[in-house]
């Protein structure tokens, strides 16, 4: 039965800490600091989804006639936030599905009022 001796070296590497200051490392920096203020998140998301997005197909189908896919994806959004929220997922999700909400209603309303 072989036996480890003093004399056996390991051989260790040092992690290489990446110092990249890109957008990502950024963004992925700050949802890793913000894991305490859950709560806080997914409250601020279902407000703002509530108070400014939910109106949104309202607006857009009565004033620009938008197609009825602008109000299916707004329930689709909101739901899939109060789900993430209530339903116990991590800081990375709620902060991710609230920025892609973000992003895809002010494209929708730049797309249907351009």
């Amino acid at each position: 039965m072989a036996t480890l001796t003093a004399s056996a070296q390991w051989s260790t590497k040092a992690a290489a800490k990446s110092n990249s200051n890109n957008l990502i490392s950024k963004w992925t920096a700050f949802m890793e600091s913000q894991s305490e203020n859950k709560t806080l998140w997914f409250l601020l998301s279902l407000v703002v989804q509530g108070v400014f997005f939910l109106p949104v197909p309202a607006v857009l189908i009565y004033y620009d006639d938008a197609p009825i896919l602008v109000l299916t994806v707004t329930l689709a959004l909101f739901f899939a936030n109060i789900i993430a929220g209530m339903g116990g997922a991590g800081i990375k999700t709620l902060l991710r599905l609230f920025a892609a909400s973000i992003i895809v209603h002010a494209l929708m309303v730049l797309i249907c009022v351009l």
